[in-house]
């Protein structure tokens, strides 16, 4: 069984108080990539509160972005429908809202699921590469080191394109299968 991981695909991300061009030019191909999948699905959602500019986040990036119930926070609306619309060819997506980078309670749900049933391969898609993506990448391969992590760059984007590039270099450094450059 393969997994798919779409990190925060979320307004904010694309088109709102942090999205940026490459981010929105992902929408489409995550889209698609999320339509052809036969397995199981997690979708992740960066959570913030009221009180994000009094974080540690909040005070380095100054930036209110992805604050729960603003329309923002939400996945955008075709990346949701195709969600929804995968639930009809396999299991249910599962939505895991996380107030940080990385998400340990992901890791812990994939490696549960992996002692179940072992996974061939969790296959990662979504934003930011050089924050989000890599940050799950790595907590997901502590907790699953045997498992093989991909991460397919063209449904990815970064905060900018150099970033995006520096955060694919670490990615393959730490051991990830890094496609469609």
């Amino acid at each position: 069984m393969k997994v798919l991981v779409v990190i925060d695909m979320q307004n904010d991300f694309i088109d709102g108080a942090l999205g940026t061009p490459e981010a929105a030019a992902a929408v489409p191909r995550v889209v698609e990539k999320i339509r052809s999948w036969t397995g199981p699905i997690y979708a992740t959602q960066d959570t913030h509160f009221s009180d994000y500019l009094e974080t540690q986040e909040g005070r380095v990036l100054p930036v209110p972005h992805c604050i729960q119930g603003t329309p923002g926070w939400h996945i955008a609306p075709v990346v949701r429908a195709a969600l929804s619309e995968g639930a009809g060819r396999n299991e249910s997506t599962l939505y895991l809202t996380k107030s940080t980078f990385g998400s340990k309670d992901l890791a812990e749900i994939l490696a549960g699921r992996n002692r179940e049933e072992p996974i061939e391969e969790i296959e990662l898609a979504g934003l930011c590469t050089d924050i989000c993506v890599i940050s799950n990448a790595l907590v997901i391969k502590a907790f699953l080191p045997e498992v093989p992590l991909a991460v397919d760059a063209a449904c990815c984007a970064g905060v900018n394109p150099e970033s995006h590039r520096n955060a694919l270099k670490v990615l393959k450094m730490c051991q990830v299968r890094v496609y469609n450059e």
